[in-house]
């Protein structure tokens, strides 16, 4: 199974980094990699992900994040090919 690499824009929050790797291990994700830059009023966040069993779908996992306060799902930047 490969990993999946999920850019986003996360808030300053208080437990905002928290919340996101909590949901993506509950949703049966493992964390294969996270590269995290601060970036104007919040973080910018690269998270690899890879299903634990082939039922897992990236995409899903994607809008249960979108679902999340202060997460936002962007497009890579065209500098940065992961």
């Amino acid at each position: 199974m490969t990993a999946n690499t999920l850019h986003l824009h996360i808030d300053r929050a208080d437990g905002s980094l928290q919340r996101l790797i909590g949901l993506v291990e509950r949703r049966g994700f493992h964390i294969d990699g996270l590269s995290l830059c601060d970036e104007g009023s919040g973080r910018r966040v690269e998270i690899a992900v890879r299903g634990r069993d082939a039922a897992r779908c990236t995409e899903t996992l994607g809008r249960q994040i979108d679902k999340l306060f202060g997460v936002t799902r962007t497009a890579p930047h065209p500098e940065r090919v992961v």
